[in-house]
């Protein structure tokens, strides 16, 4: 439902930009933003759509009615799936069908506007660098604990990364080859573990200057902006849930009170 109100973009970092924004609108809607996004997509409404928008922003709303669409349209009718499979699992598919669509924006524009053979292959290698909604949203990237940016239940902050030096080293001594080869390979194997920690949120990677959380139920990182929550605030908290798995509590308890009602309606019919 959308008639391109913003810049429309012409080269390759433009439009790769554009992918980006979207991106990060419609995985706002799938994981912070989960309960309001979950509540717009009634199964009694007509057909309805998930827009991602450049601005990081995104939408529920009916497809436009222009034939053919000034943009490719994201999947139809995703809010009729809703009650009929798990929550997860309708989340997912979701996701799978929103990467589908940012590559369809993302490649109508390189078409529209001639993209050669290399700024295709440029601008999907940039997309591809990026883990995908479905990735981010089904938690599915590698997380890596080891790095630890700030693990709620254990309460402690992350101390700062020191070099690794053996205890009966004497400082100043020089290392063999051997043992040089393998400190290299164990600092690598560091730096990719923390380069593969991304936030369960925005997608973007783990930086040591940021502070993190851990969610207790998903085991998912967060940032702490992203979710509202502070290192002062962090201390107090005992258990942490992220607000995809807040929200799934209080639908249950919801769920479970409409029901306890009903058992009682069922047998006191007089004072329902």
């Amino acid at each position: 439902m959308e008639s391109i109100p913003h810049p429309i973009p012409r080269t390759v970092e433009e439009v790769f930009n554009d992918f980006k924004g979207r991106r990060g609108g419609l995985i706002k809607a799938l994981t912070t933003d989960v309960e309001k996004f979950y509540e717009k997509c009634d199964p009694e409404k007509e057909n309805l759509c998930l827009y991602g928008m450049p601005n990081e922003t995104w939408e529920v709303n009916l497809p436009v009615e222009e034939v053919p669409p000034e943009l490719p349209e994201p999947a139809l009718g995703i809010n009729f799936a809703r009650d009929g499979m798990q929550e997860k699992d309708w989340l997912s598919l979701v996701a799978v069908h929103s990467d589908s669509w940012l590559l369809s924006v993302a490649f109508y524009f390189g078409a529209r506007f001639g993209f050669g053979k290399s700024e295709r292959k440029r601008l999907f290698q940039m997309i591809n660098d990026l883990p995908t909604v479905f990735e981010v949203v089904t938690g599915s990237v590698k997380q890596a604990k080891e790095a630890t940016p700030y693990n709620n239940s254990s309460k402690s902050k992350p101390s700062a990364k020191m070099p690794r030096q053996s205890e009966s080293q004497p400082r100043g001594a020089k290392l063999s080859s051997k043992e040089e080869e393998e400190s290299g390979e164990e600092e690598q194997e560091e730096e990719e573990e923390q380069g593969a920690t991304l936030c369960g949120a925005c997608g973007d990677n783990y930086a040591n200057d940021e502070f993190w959380i851990c969610c207790d139920i998903c085991e998912r990182w967060f940032h702490g902006k992203c979710v509202k929550i502070t290192p002062a605030k962090a201390e107090h908290i005992k258990q942490y849930k992220c607000p995809g798995c807040s929200s799934k509590r209080k639908r249950r308890h919801l769920l479970a009170g409409l029901l306890e009602y009903a058992r009682y309606a069922a047998f006191n019919p007089e004072k329902a």
